[in-house]
């Protein structure tokens, strides 16, 4: 770690003890590297008695390994941690079809400030997010304390100070809950819900057991309303002995009716609001920046305008493969 690096530390811990004062500071912690740094460097400005953390729970939808992770980090630092959870009102956003920006933005947060009350809350905002290049260290109570950090002099931090960054392995870039693998509107807990939550959790817990490393792993459920379609992403591709288990367990799965290992280029059929269909950005950007990098092989997306007043996103209706 250079210099430079040092002396920026230092001027962080100055500031969050001139800006926390002798109140306790929350912070929003998934257990990422963000948020962890952000945690790690206000425990050193203002000591362990003045600084708690806060995880956002989604229920069936938080991974169980997500959650042991948090905890194990969170005792690692030395630091309590609390817990909200916010999966009845995800739901009422889900209901509607994918949409974990207004997820984010609506409930993470106001889940963490639930419990902070008028207390601030530091994010973990870097020059890496959108919020970051803003360069607004505090606004609505909000404190982001690295904001002026790149993701190399964050990952700097955690070399040199020996933090334990945990992943689930859904995905090497960012991580979420399962239900951003369901590709349609969560209209029944106990069909759409059990589907993407079931199986989004088995597959982890076998490839965990088998000890496999992967850049991607995920269930996708797509279909019509009254058919769950299971879509196997594992990148790198297992042994066969690995998705013999995976899809074996998921055909016993009641409230999953297909079952598919995408090994090869698919076709998706999308159903989009209105406003969605009509804007080709939006499409590009669901394509492009929202699913392809989630699947195991190259998609394309055949577009379809929905008549369903309910869809505000987007609806994955159905599949095929590619034949090359």
């Amino acid at each position: 770690m250079d210099a430079s690096l040092n002396l920026k530390i230092e001027q962080i811990k100055t500031e969050i003890k001139n800006i926390v004062k002798d109140e306790i500071l929350y912070v929003a912690f998934s257990g990422g590297m963000d948020s962890t740094v952000a945690a790690f460097l206000a425990k050193e400005a203002l000591g362990p008695e003045k600084v708690k953390l806060v995880n956002v729970l989604f229920g069936p939808f938080t991974y169980s390994k997500s959650v042991e992770s948090v905890l194990k980090t969170a005792e690692e630092l030395g630091l309590e941690i609390e817990f909200a959870d916010k999966h009845k009102a995800q739901h009422k956003i889900m209901i509607h079809g994918p949409n974990c920006n207004q997820c984010t933005k609506q409930l993470k947060m106001s889940g963490v400030k639930d419990i902070a009350k008028n207390n601030l809350v530091a994010t973990g905002a870097n020059q890496s997010d959108s919020w970051g290049k803003t360069c607004i260290k505090v606004m609505n109570n909000l404190y982001s304390p690295i904001i002026g950090l790149t993701k190399e002099e964050l990952r700097a931090i955690v070399k040199k100070y020996n933090l334990n960054i945990r992943r689930v392995g859904e995905n090497a870039h960012r991580e979420g809950c399962k239900l951003k693998h369901l590709l349609k509107l969560l209209v029944n807990m106990d069909y759409h819900g059990r589907a993407v939550s079931f199986a989004n959790e088995i597959i982890h817990d076998i490839l965990d057991r088998y000890e496999y490393k992967r850049e991607i792993a995920n269930v996708k459920i797509i279909g019509p309303l009254s058919k769950n379609i299971a879509l196997i992403n594992i990148k790198p591709h297992p042994p066969k002995e690995i998705y013999d288990e995976i899809v074996e367990i998921l055909k016993d799965e009641k409230s999953i009716d297909e079952v598919y290992i995408i090994n090869k280029p698919i076709e998706l059929t999308i159903s989009a609001n209105p406003g969605i269909f009509g804007n080709e950005e939006s499409r590009y950007w669901i394509e492009k920046g929202r699913l392809q990098p989630e699947f195991a092989a190259p998609i394309k997306v055949i577009w379809k305008k929905s008549r369903n007043e309910r869809l505000s996103t987007f609806h994955a209706v159905d599949f095929q493969f590619i034949e090359e």
